[in-house]
């Protein structure tokens, strides 16, 4: 999975976002042992104390665990993952919405629209 930056916020910050993405997606499972420090650096091509301040607020929100001989773990709780899964979703939602405002939709014309979008493609899946 490539990792991709942008200028509009601090890289650290969009670091907890991917690996957020990671975590909820399945490309990391719950109580599987998370890479090194350096080895997630040297993928993101980004400076070790960022990719570690990153993991170290992703541990402060109970989602990595750090176990005797410094290796990390993601959480297994799975309710946690979840509802962390659900308030990405839910941000998105919202931002889609705006957007879709932004464009002149209001919420009653957006829903009929992917109703409409959704038939389109439930017919070409069939």
């Amino acid at each position: 999975m490539e990792w991709e930056f942008t200028n509009d916020r601090p890289v650290y910050i969009q670091i907890i976002e991917e690996l957020q993405f990671r975590m909820v997606t399945g490309f990391y499972t719950p109580g599987e042992s998370f890479p090194p420090v350096r080895t997630l650096a040297s993928e993101a091509q980004v400076n070790p104390n960022t990719m570690q301040r990153a993991l170290a607020e992703l541990e402060s929100q109970g989602l990595l665990c750090t176990q005797r001989t410094n290796a990390k773990t993601l959480t297994e709780d799975r309710e946690m993952l979840e509802n962390l899964k659900k308030e990405m979703a839910k941000k998105r939602i919202r931002s889609f919405l705006g957007e879709m405002e932004r464009l002149g939709f209001d919420r009653t014309n957006t829903i009929q629209l992917i109703s409409q979008i959704k038939e389109t493609i439930d017919k070409e899946v069939r």
